[in-house]
């Protein structure tokens, strides 16, 4: 039957495109929906940054380390602008040194390579490392990096290509329900396709379809401003750069016996109270992307979040990155701004409206390094 398969997915994001790649895998008929002409959303507003370093032991920490051995997979298939080029993270004090040495140590219990630096090889690796910042460094080699702006488009065009994936862009959805023949899924244009389930991956757009039950929900939605130089021909940042703050906040760190005294230390009020923590990444033209904040509201006050990039931020976070790094041009060819969903608790929201029907959304900013792994668990699940 025309417009008539197994599983539509709606939303073309990182989460929605892998939950189609394994659908396809397991022999399913796929239909893939995207509201914009080409995805645009947070999957395209990132660093690029795969580190399954940063994960939380568990679950989710296996979620990235799947995830991290497909994207080697696909890439040895078709270029999706992965590049292996490692994660280091760089210690300003002897206390976030010794944090990194208990991970360093725990991930070697469970198998996860890892090498500790001392500040002479971390200014070999980074020779723009500002040498009053680095006291060492922990560096994950088999760590990934990626292009937002080209891998999502690159990986929907191999699943169509490769998958036969019926990729329909430009095409916003207007509703979801089900009955006794299945599920139906209305376009803006009226046109209905059918299923015998359906999967809404919709990030940040998740309450227009199903308002009441994401009113209902714990979302928040999550603003974030970041930066990129112009390029820098004579600088290489090799891989993700990450920070004395960034041991701070992710959730990876959580579990090191000397975290909770790192996290009593002083930091900058104002670095707090913006949720920045410093990331770096080179991108292919030779910028380098500097962020990020984080700004929260629950998802009835999402307007509050609007759609300017704040330049007291921007020099906030430029001023602690020039404590960093010391880049030959500091001048800031663009800025911009990407928006996510979160639950204030757990790692993920899920609910289905009917037992076809299947809402998964507000991954948070771990998207890029675990949505593949989940959604190869989720799928075997539903199928």
């Amino acid at each position: 039957m025309e417009n008539s398969f197994d599983l539509i997915v709606v939303g073309a994001g990182v989460l929605g495109t892998f939950h189609a790649y394994f659908a396809l895998q397991r022999g399913l008929n796929v239909l893939l929906l995207e509201k914009d002409a080409r995805p645009r959303e947070a999957t395209v507003r990132n660093f690029g940054q795969i580190i399954t370093s940063g994960m939380a032991e568990g679950e989710w920490f296996d979620f990235a380390r799947v995830s991290l051995e497909m994207y080697q997979k696909i890439q040895a298939e078709c270029d999706i602008s992965i590049r292996q080029n490692g994660s280091l993270y760089l210690a300003s004090t002897e206390l976030e040194l010794q944090v990194l040495a208990e991970k360093h140590a725990r991930y070697a219990a469970i198998g996860y390579p890892s090498r500790l630096l001392t500040t002479a090889e971390c200014r070999q690796r980074l020779p723009a490392v500002q040498a009053s910042y680095c006291v060492g460094g922990l560096l994950f080699e088999q760590e990934v990096t990626a292009e937002p702006d080209l891998l999502i488009h690159r990986l929907l065009a191999y699943l169509t290509e490769r998958w036969r994936l019926d990729y329909r862009p430009a095409t916003p959805v207007q509703a979801v329900t089900a009955n006794a023949a299945g599920c139906e899924v209305v376009d803006a244009r009226g046109q209905r396709y059918r299923a015998a389930q359906v999967l809404v991956c919709t990030g940040r757009d998740c309450q227009f379809l199903f308002p009441e039950v994401f009113a209902q929900s714990d979302l928040q939605l999550c603003k974030l401003q970041m930066l990129a130089t112009y390029p820098q021909p004579r600088v290489q940042l090799p891989g993700s750069v990450l920070t004395g703050l960034s041991i701070r906040r992710y959730p990876a760190f959580r579990n090191c016996p000397s975290f909770a005294q790192l996290l009593a230390e002083p930091a900058p009020e104002a670095l707090q109270r913006w949720g920045i923590h410093l990331l770096f990444k080179q991108a292919l033209d030779g910028s380098i992307i500097i962020g990020d904040t984080h700004e929260y509201a629950g998802l009835a006050d999402a307007a509050k979040l609007d759609f300017n990039n704040a330049d007291e931020l921007n020099q906030l976070m430029l001023g602690e990155a020039r404590r960093i790094l010391d880049l030959p041009d500091w001048r800031i060819q663009r800025t911009w701004n990407g928006y996510y969903t979160q639950p204030k608790a757990g790692e993920i929201f899920q609910h289905s409206p009917d037992p076809r029907i299947h809402l998964v959304t507000g991954i948070g900013g771990k998207g890029m390094t675990s949505a593949c792994g989940f959604a190869a668990q989720h799928i075997a699940r539903l199928v």
